[in-house]
């Protein structure tokens, strides 16, 4: 009798679907960047590093090289304002990652583009298995979403956002399999990335109303406890290394006050009509004849701004007819849901004025419940974030975001 052969593995269950989400999420980034590019359209910066690049880059690249430092901007440049100077307003989970890749002998510029595009695809991959990696209607819009999500731009860049969220990602999964270390370690590292990444933390600690079932409620509220506070360490792992740097546990501080006029908690709505008011664009605004995506994107942060809110309300609506349906939702799903709403909130209580269109793209979690919403919502959806895509990436490749 011949032995039976193994059951061929279904394409629609492997990597083949994230690999195309993948590839088409950069396929599609090419494209904006090529329409925004004015004269030669031969010269696309999306395939050089610095094209990756903006305002912040240069600091995460400091930080894998030479690690931190902080110093009087009038030490080293006579004629700069009396404020202070340096690159601890910058969190080291990226930059520590770029630098143990350039250890291969490649260049830091293109061992942070190789940490970002990985993470991405990682983020594509984790999320396929929370989405259940069976490729459907719902599964296959949803991971068409991710590959123009809202301020996903930056999930290209010389930026931690694909990293951190990746990370999120993978605490989400921890929680799902109810493995509390791989939890904590996503957590850690999300922590360590970017500020709005220890989110997480704050997941974490609610995670026993709705994780960790299988155990006796001591056990749940010790293992959300526990997750919770590793987590939190690489906020520690933050303010350790900037200490070792430079003397100071308030260096991040320091230097978000002094330069930036940052700290403390603001007033959200006041704070999200500015966000919604900065004049970028006057700026900078690029010289000569302007492509028509970019003539017509250089204040494409205001309709990202609604497209947000809709995508937050979408979640919260989505989550709230799950539960009317089904009295429940998913493990999973109440961590996408909390981690989503609060990535949405922080940035407006923090008052990045300048900066919460990127610190949205982390929102990528709440792709999970954007899984579950019918098709006459995902694809207006999709159309929807497909038209702003090009719209900031317009911003972004002309110079106009930061």
């Amino acid at each position: 009798m011949e032995p039976a052969r193994p059951a061929r593995r279904d394409w629609r269950h492997g990597l083949l679907p994230p690999v195309a989400a993948w590839l088409l999420a950069n396929l599609v980034t090419w494209t904006v960047a090529k329409a925004s590019m004015a004269g030669d359209g031969s010269k696309v910066a999306y395939w050089s590093t610095s094209g990756r690049s903006r305002w912040d880059s240069t600091h995460y690249l400091s930080i894998a090289k030479t690690g931190y430092e902080m110093f009087w901007c009038r030490d080293r440049y006579p004629n700069f304002r009396d404020v202070m100077c340096g690159n601890v307003a910058w969190f080291p989970g990226y930059p520590m990652s770029v630098r143990a890749v350039s250890a291969t002998g490649l260049s830091y510029e293109l061992s942070a583009v190789v940490v970002t595009e990985v993470s991405l695809f990682g983020m594509f991959a984790v999320l396929w298995w929370l989405l259940g990696a069976r490729l459907t209607w719902a599964t296959g819009l949803t991971l068409a979403i991710g590959t123009v999500f809202p301020g996903g731009i930056y999930l290209h860049a010389v930026f931690p956002l694909a990293t951190g969220t990746l990370a999120l990602l993978v605490c989400i999964a921890g929680v799902k399999r109810g493995s509390w270390t791989i939890a904590a370690a996503g957590g850690f590292v999300a922590a360590s990335c970017y500020p709005v990444g220890a989110v997480a933390v704050g997941m974490l600690l609610v995670s026993a109303l709705f994780a960790w079932r299988r155990d006796a409620w001591p056990i749940r509220f010790a293992k959300a406890g526990l997750s919770a506070a590793l987590a939190g360490c690489g906020v520690l792992w933050t303010k350790w290394l900037m200490w070792q740097a430079t003397g100071h546990w308030d260096a991040y501080e320091i230097l978000q006050e002094s330069s930036y006029g940052q700290g403390g908690l603001h007033q959200p709505f006041a704070a999200m009509r500015d966000a919604y008011d900065f004049p970028f664009s006057d700026w900078y605004t690029p010289e000569g004849q302007l492509p028509w995506l970019v003539e017509h994107g250089l204040a494409a942060h205001r309709p990202q701004l609604w497209l947000n809110l809709v995508f937050v309300l979408l979640v919260l609506a989505t989550a709230a007819a799950l539960l009317i349906r089904n009295r429940a939702l998913e493990v999973e799903e109440w961590a996408a849901l909390t981690l989503t709403v609060a990535i949405f909130l922080v940035p407006f209580f923090a008052g990045a004025e300048m900066s919460w269109y990127r610190n949205h793209a982390q929102m990528f979690v709440g792709l999970i419940l954007v899984g579950r919403m019918s098709r006459f919502v995902q694809v207006p959806l999709l159309v929807l974030c497909a038209i702003q895509y090009a719209l900031l990436g317009a911003m972004f490749f002309s110079g106009v975001l930061v």
